[in-house]
């Protein structure tokens, strides 16, 4: 903690000094920390950890000195804090008046361990980076709020991956925010179709003998093409999706161009990892630890957490001040991305934000 502590002073002071260096419409600002030895529930050590992350808006202090107006936004498997400038997303929730106007509150988007540019395997060490999970990843997000000097979030909240770790940061630190906003998950251990379509991306990888154990000096593409196979599959929605092609001519087209972009861009190693980091997650047993309002968002049309299974509606129940939105599928909404497109849950965040306080 002390390591911490004395990153406070200069990250906040690198703040304001890179927010007033702008002019016009925001943009989300890129800042780093970086831990000394820190250590994994692995076992392993890290003697030099990267934390990337962005911010957008300004902190406020109480007359104590304590920030009240901290939000943290944790994103999905294999994205970045900035993927949260998007359109869908920002144009929505952070425009002036917006529900997350930066005039209002100090936004923190992290790249988790693992991705974007915090540190991970595809820095160099390959498969002998250490095996984080996602406490680990959890635990990075909180060293991030605590360099910031933030006691205590006015929310967290979370799509995907950013949602299950929502549930780990209500219950690791129960006095770490003041309301949760899950996006797009459940909150129990990934089992049954959920875990075998990441096994059957992190096989695809490994089988492929251009990866070479990892240590490859270019990257192995038949495996990637197999990952990446899954990974558009389990995010979409069947029926925008045969609206905007309904001939088999327009999904190759499609396809063609969204697996030849995605293939150029992926990375095997760091893939295999955020996967697999997964595999540790289970909230089900800690869910009455969660004590702040707390509204969880699925969406209808979602394969990765598809409704029938009735799991958010049971688990729900055990969480104090819990809300469950299922968002109904319709023409318009996006499969398991939903939890990007704030225009479809704007008004349950508002409701969150009003019964935790105002």
């Amino acid at each position: 903690m002390h390591r911490l502590r004395g990153l406070v002073a200069g990250v906040l002071a690198g703040l304001l000094a890179s927010s007033a260096a702008f002019a016009g419409p925001p943009q989300l600002q890129p800042h780093d920390i970086t831990i000394k030895d820190f250590h994994f529930r692995s076992g392993e050590i890290l003697s030099e950890l990267k934390l990337h992350y962005y911010t957008l808006g300004q902190p406020q202090a109480d007359a104590a000195g304590h920030i009240t107006n901290a939000v943290l936004i944790l994103h999905g498997t294999g994205g970045s804090g900035r993927q949260f400038a998007a359109p869908q997303f920002a144009d929505v929730l952070f425009a002036p008046g917006g529900l997350l106007d930066p005039a209002r509150y100090f936004l923190i988007m992290p790249d988790e361990i693992g991705h974007g540019a915090s540190s991970k395997p595809s820095d160099g060490l390959h498969m002998r980076f250490p095996r984080y999970d996602y406490t680990d990843m959890v635990e990075g997000d909180h060293a991030v709020v605590q360099a910031l000097g933030v006691q205590q979030l006015r929310l967290v909240m979370g799509t995907s991956m950013g949602c299950m770790h929502t549930f780990m940061y209500a219950q690791m630190y129960p006095d770490g925010a003041k309301a949760a906003m899950p996006l797009a998950c459940q909150a129990v251990a990934l089992g049954g179709r959920n875990r075998l379509w990441r096994e059957m991306a992190v096989t695809s990888i490994k089988a492929d003998p251009a990866w070479l154990g990892g240590d490859y000096s270019a990257e192995p593409q038949l495996g990637l093409r197999g990952a990446e196979n899954l990974l558009i599959l389990a995010g979409q929605s069947a029926w925008p999706m045969q609206i905007a092609m309904p001939k088999g001519e327009q999904v190759d087209a499609w396809y063609r161009e969204q697996i030849a972009e995605r293939v150029k861009t992926a990375e095997a190693n760091d893939l295999i990892y955020q996967l697999e980091a997964s595999r540790t997650y289970d909230p089900s047993p800690d869910l009455e630890k969660i004590k702040v309002p707390l509204t969880w968002v699925n969406s209808s049309d979602d394969f990765i957490n598809p409704p029938e299974l009735g799991l958010a509606q049971v688990e729900i129940n055990r969480v104090k001040a819990g809300k469950f939105v299922l968002i109904p599928f319709r023409p318009d909404t996006h499969g398991h991305g939903t939890h990007t497109w704030a225009v479809f849950w704007k008004n349950d965040l508002a409701d969150l934000l009003k019964r935790s306080g105002g």
